[in-house]
């Protein structure tokens, strides 16, 4: 059978051959648990995380102690907005996000909604961005986080979020950017932010796998765990570590990283070619 043209690369992109090759092995002989502190096997694999934390961190602009591996970027944004807005309940009970976000974030809105949070979704412009100036009239003296997306994953909008942030951060409240479609396609930096989420299968990496930064610098975050258990993850995440998947994760983003300008101008190239074409 003859298979289409595949057009879909924002909604997962085969894994780069480079990226399998580290993989495999973790699925084979070293198949040690990183949280096994007493032998070879625990170490060769805890390093082996070590290294894609290292990786991730720098395409990210963030500091290794800041990025958390979870299942995904879905699993990030619930664990970013819930997480950060029990731990800060005290504080205030009202968030801010967008009517474009995807359902991960506007679900994770809508369960804190329901167990009796404030939450105001802002419309967008004709052309699909929403600016700082509207971020800042939405907020309240009790907003505690504000939720906008770095790219959409529907109609390529890349919003304005160096100026989203000094709104969010003028008014005393932290910023959780879903950065899923940006990170390895356009220059992000964590820095601007209080929690970023990504994801391994947008970056020609495996599914399953994503990865949360959460800042200890100028704006140390605090969250609740979703996911009780050991003390993985700086303990916000229990559960034994996918090896293979955060290794695949960690070369994808050394990859990316390393070849971003150029393939950012060949996509760009192609995409305007395409869209030449269509308009003609």
């Amino acid at each position: 059978m003859d298979r289409p043209i595949y057009l879909d690369y924002n909604a997962t992109t085969p894994v780069d051959p480079r990226v399998l090759e580290v993989m495999l092995p973790y699925f084979g002989e070293r198949y040690g648990n990183p949280s096994s502190k007493r032998h070879a096997y625990g170490w060769e694999a805890d390093e082996a995380v070590a290294v894609a934390r290292e990786h991730v961190a720098s395409l990210l602009g963030a500091e290794p102690v800041e990025i958390l591996f979870t299942s995904g970027a879905t699993e990030a944004a619930n664990l970013a907005i819930k997480g950060y807005a029990e731990a800060n309940a005290s504080r205030g009970r009202h968030l801010v996000t967008a009517a474009t976000e995807h359902k991960a974030v506007l679900e994770s809105c809508r369960s804190l909604q329901r167990r009796g949070w404030d939450v105001t979704v802002l419309p967008v412009a004709a052309d699909g961005t929403v600016s700082p100036e509207q971020v800042a009239a939405s907020m309240r003296d009790d907003t505690v986080l504000v939720a906008v997306m770095w790219a959409n994953n529907e109609t390529g909008v890349v919003h304005d979020l160096p100026a989203i942030a000094d709104a969010v951060h003028a008014r005393g409240s932290a910023l959780f950017c879903d950065a899923t479609q940006a990170v390895g396609k356009i220059p992000v930096d964590a820095g601007l932010v209080d929690l970023m989420a990504c994801s391994g299968h947008k970056l020609y990496g495996p599914k399953g796998v994503g990865a949360l930064f959460v800042s200890r610098r100028a704006r140390r975050v605090r969250l609740s765990p979703l996911v009780d258990g050991g003390a993985q993850e700086s303990g916000l995440r229990g559960g034994t570590l996918n090896v293979p998947g955060i290794v695949g994760l960690g070369e994808a983003a050394r990859i990316a990283a390393a070849e971003a300008a150029v393939e950012g101008g060949r996509l760009g190239r192609r995409r305007d070619g395409i869209e030449a074409s269509l308009r003609r």
